[in-house]
């Protein structure tokens, strides 16, 4: 029998935890702890329903890059795999520090670091303007919804919606408990696939902001220009969490541009909100406190615990985007991977349909049918069977939708146009 040490403990039952566990096993009394004879250990099992649970030594082994598969998640979406990498690198010991990102005080010298330097890769992709400030949040862009209208209005005030999707809708209809939004334009009555002329917006001429959303994730619709408020005085609000970091944007255009970061610049938990300075600090009286912008421009991110790893993860993502040449040469990448995709969904003689308005289609969420619907469930077994995975479209709207985010490689879009071709050829 080997010999008891310091550190040989195990968890012996007491009388009333073992006849607790007779005839309540969820009514465990504590247990105690014991140095003296060695017991035997408690055997733990886990009954796997869905899936079996990896071996862990086996599991910790690195991957080859066949090993993952084209994620055409809208999100959480694909991440960059050298960022991937780097972060399993620093997971353990960040750069000698001793411990993991996630298990840093927030107010601590390493994390002030990284959250820093986030803010400051950010603004030099966006080229963002001094007198904005840029906030990591949380939340998701949904509480956004009731954050913009709660910071810039009073109950009386009067805003715009420009409605060209699911999102756009929400965010209109989370204001109206705020304040007073119009809706000046709808796409819904032609199912959301086109962007109004904007010299034929009838704007409100006492509107405090104009709202949009940049990119509709569900219906694959893209502002590719963006419209001015016509009064005085009058602010342009930007939901842009499915093409932010994706293309340049003027941001002296915007006194609020808000993201979710889990599409294109982290993983999901983090809101991203950059905010022109002169508009914090009037804030409604029954606004929260967490939801107040000038609490967290006040404390640098930094009021309460904020989601460290996310924002971790997303400062990876800017140095990446950045050691590519900026957001100029992402357009480039993301422009040619829609070009392709588009391509052959126009040139499939209808086998393949985008309703989407050409001038407007999205270089990040591309929705898609088959002239046989009936092919559709199929076509999607078919494309994971080739680890080309969630390509099922939105539950709203039916048929597929390929999400092609910035990292998703130029491969991983060659793949599906090729398995596309394919499916053709088989079923036309």
């Amino acid at each position: 029998m080997a010999a008891t040490t310091p550190h040989s403990i195990f968890l012996k039952p007491t009388p009333a935890t073992a006849a607790a566990s007779s005839t309540n096993p969820s009514s465990l009394a504590p247990t105690t702890l014991s140095t003296s004879k060695p017991q035997k250990p408690f055997s733990i099992k886990c009954s796997a329903t869905a899936h079996q649970i990896q071996d862990p030594i086996k599991a910790a082994q690195p991957l080859s890059a066949e090993d993952r598969v084209y994620n055409f998640a809208a999100g959480p979406a694909t991440l960059p795999e050298n960022v991937l990498l780097r972060a399993q690198s620093e997971l353990y010991n960040w750069r000698g520090c001793g411990m993991s990102v996630m298990e840093m005080s927030h107010r601590g010298k390493e994390f002030s670091s990284i959250i820093q330097k986030a803010e400051t890769d950010l603004k030099a992709l966006l080229e963002i303007p001094d007198d904005y400030a840029v906030l990591f949040l949380q939340g998701g862009a949904t509480t956004q919804f009731a954050a913009v209208p709660l910071n810039l209005c009073s109950p009386e005030d009067t805003v715009d919606y420009i409605v060209t999707g699911s999102w756009g809708d929400k965010a209109f209809k989370e204001a109206q408990k705020y304040c007073k939004p119009n809706v000046i334009w709808s796409g819904k009555s032609e199912k959301y696939t086109k962007i109004p002329s904007f010299d034929d917006l009838q704007q409100n001429s006492d509107a405090k902001y104009l709202h949009i959303c940049a990119n509709e994730t569900i219906h694959g619709v893209e502002f590719k220009d963006y419209p001015i408020p016509k009064n005085k005085g009058g602010i342009l609000i930007a939901d842009m969490s499915s093409n932010f970091c994706s293309k340049p944007v003027d941001v002296s255009k915007f006194g609020i541009i808000y993201a979710g970061a889990q599409k294109n610049v982290g993983p999901s938990g983090v809101t991203i909100v950059i905010i022109r300075k002169d508009l914090l600090g009037n804030a409604q009286g029954i606004t929260p406190v967490m939801l107040d912008y000038k609490t967290h421009a006040d404390n640098s991110s930094l009021y309460n615990t904020p989601p460290c790893y996310g924002i971790y993860m997303c400062g990876l993502v800017f140095e990446d985007l950045l050691a590519q040449g900026g957001l100029k040469e992402v357009e480039k990448k993301n422009q040619q991977k829609a070009e392709i995709l588009y391509q052959v969904i126009d040139g499939s003689g209808g086998f393949f349909r985008c309703p989407v308005e050409k001038s407007v289609r999205s270089l990040m969420n591309v929705p898609f049918t088959l002239a046989k619907p009936e092919l559709e469930a199929e076509f999607i077994k078919e494309a994971a069977k080739e680890n080309m995975v969630q390509l099922k479209g939105h539950r709203s709207v039916g048929g597929m939708r390929a999400s092609i985010y910035n990292a998703m490689p130029l491969a991983g879009v060659e793949k599906l146009v090729a398995f596309m071709k394919d499916f053709q050829a088989k079923h036309a």
